[in-house]
């Protein structure tokens, strides 16, 4: 490249973002900033594995290594064996011992807590998200943010209400490459961009999700089963208690959807960054259980077909029973091709243009280039420390994965689902966000385009005109059309 790699790196960086805080937050309520003097109180609802594998000790780490202005102050979880440990955890390292609650609600009702992390089961997020912007507590959950769309609506609702602070826990959104490579779709280096692909393949002896390990320690005495499964509240049926239910929860539709909520969220949340894209227009999914028969609900292969309103499609696929020949991560345009390192998501965060020939791009100075944008050594550090920078400055539109783009990948994931267990396909009108059953309206549209000759569409920041994004026809198509009154089309 011509320019040097840190300067560049620096002006894309500023250039998406100040793109995307224009485009997607323009309607939040204001917030007030948390003063730096002012010791940010958080509570912890769900220790348990990712919670307090990622969130208490990234937070602890936060603030005994890095100075974060911090305490720990309450802990939630309804299995005591989890809670015990969070709190013990923070005693030994903080010196501080955090208060304990049964029930959520009680620890969002204690005035002297600012902010709470979230890592239960996917069913319990929305209602756990709503109540604490109730209670004027900042938010990090993690994905996927909701486990249906209309929730995911009513927490984007909320937030743009409240003035606070929601952080969704993708990790990898932290990483700069994606406004870099966003700032080369806005600027048409890749000219018209017409589709993206994903995965996230696994393989295991053992099965998706079986890894979570269950203990005999895990029983009706120690987890308070019928709280965890939010019965009163209407968020699951009335089941017996079973330590696979509730430690291996992502194999069961009331309370995750596998693969697609788990590992595609990551990857769509990322690439819909990365591409300026937000809400599909038609969402199809396949898949099934095609080896994993150990009583699980949810697929082991899976693939989402999202085509979007801008002329876009996405494809994600993968399966869980077969790892070692994934597809590549990418974005593909008229004029060029960004391919994701194989270790985007780990420790490489580079890609490689790959430029279309010189005959359809008429531009002889497309090089094949590969650029290494800044390396993240640890994504849930940046992501968390994201969160309470947003906090500190008071700032909603500084988080770097919002409700907007959690809610997204919610309806992408969801409606993939619906279209598996229903065999249907969806719609999602342009505007209002509404879910229709698909019919001929779909290629009719893009049919009716083609007929009047219309200039593409493209992706909210595109401010490239036309590169990329007009066709050159031969000479010899002036001879194509009707003929009127027995007249040629050239002569008419």
């Amino acid at each position: 490249m011509s320019e040097k790699p840190e300067s560049r790196r620096s002006f894309l960086k500023q250039s998406a973002a100040a793109s995307i805080a224009a485009s997607q937050f323009a309607s939040l309520a204001p917030s007030q900033a948390h003063q730096s003097n002012e010791r940010l109180r958080i509570g912890i609802i769900g220790p348990g594995r990712r919670g307090f594998g990622s969130h208490v000790k990234t937070l602890v780490k936060l603030r005994n290594e890095k100075g974060a202005n911090l305490d720990i102050t309450g802990i939630n979880d309804v299995y005591s064996v989890h809670r015990d440990q969070a709190v013990n955890y923070i005693k030994k390292e903080t010196g501080h011992t955090p208060k304990t609650y049964k029930d959520y609600r009680d620890l969002l009702n204690d005035k002297e807590i600012d902010a709470v992390c979230i890592a239960t089961p996917d069913h319990w997020h929305a209602k756990q998200i709503l109540d604490a912007l109730k209670a004027d507590k900042h938010v990090y959950c993690e994905k996927p943010m909701t486990h249906h769309i209309s929730e995911a609506m009513d927490v984007v609702a909320a937030w743009k209400q409240s003035g606070l602070v929601v952080q969704v826990g993708v990790q990898a959104t932290s990483m700069p490459i994606w406004n870099e490579v966003r700032a080369l779709v806005d600027e048409g280096k890749l000219g018209k961009i017409v589709q993206f692909q994903a995965e996230w393949f696994r393989n295991s002896l053992g099965g998706m999700s079986r890894h979570n390990v269950i203990t005999k320690e895990m029983t009706p005495q120690t987890v308070d089963w019928k709280r965890w499964l939010g019965v009163e509240e209407g968020l699951a049926p009335d089941l017996p208690f079973d330590r696979a239910t509730y430690g291996q929860w992502r194999c069961y539709w009331p309370f995750g959807y596998g693969m697609l909520s788990d590992l595609f969220v990551h990857r769509i949340t990322s690439l819909l960054k990365a591409t300026g894209l937000m809400y599909p227009g038609r969402v199809v999914g396949g898949g099934g259980i095609f080896l994993e028969y150990d009583d699980r609900e949810v697929t082991d292969v899976a693939s989402i077909i999202a085509d979007f309103h801008e002329g876009v499609q996405g494809l994600i696929s993968s399966t869980m029973v077969s790892s070692e020949v994934p597809i590549r991560h990418l974005i593909r345009g008229h004029h060029g091709t960004v391919v994701f390192d194989k270790n985007v998501f780990g420790q490489r965060q580079a890609y490689e243009f790959i430029p279309e020939r010189k005959q359809v791009t008429l531009d002889s100075q497309l090089k094949r280039e590969e650029v290494i944008s800044e390396q993240v050594p640890d994504q849930t550090l940046l992501h968390f420390e994201n969160f309470l920078a947003a906090i500190k400055a008071g700032d909603p539109t500084m988080v770097n994965n919002s409700p907007e783009l959690g809610a997204a990948a919610v309806m992408m994931v969801t409606l993939a689902v619906q279209s598996y267990r229903e065999g249907k396909v969806f719609q999602v009108e342009r505007d209002s966000l509404k879910i229709n059953n698909g019919d001929s309206s779909w290629a009719d549209n893009w049919e009716t385009m083609s007929k009047e000759r219309s200039k593409p569409r493209h992706v909210a920041g595109w401010h490239a005109g036309d590169r990329g994004s007009i066709l050159i026809p031969p000479k010899y198509q002036k001879l194509a059309g009707p003929w009127i009154d027995g007249k040629p089309p050239e002569n008419t």
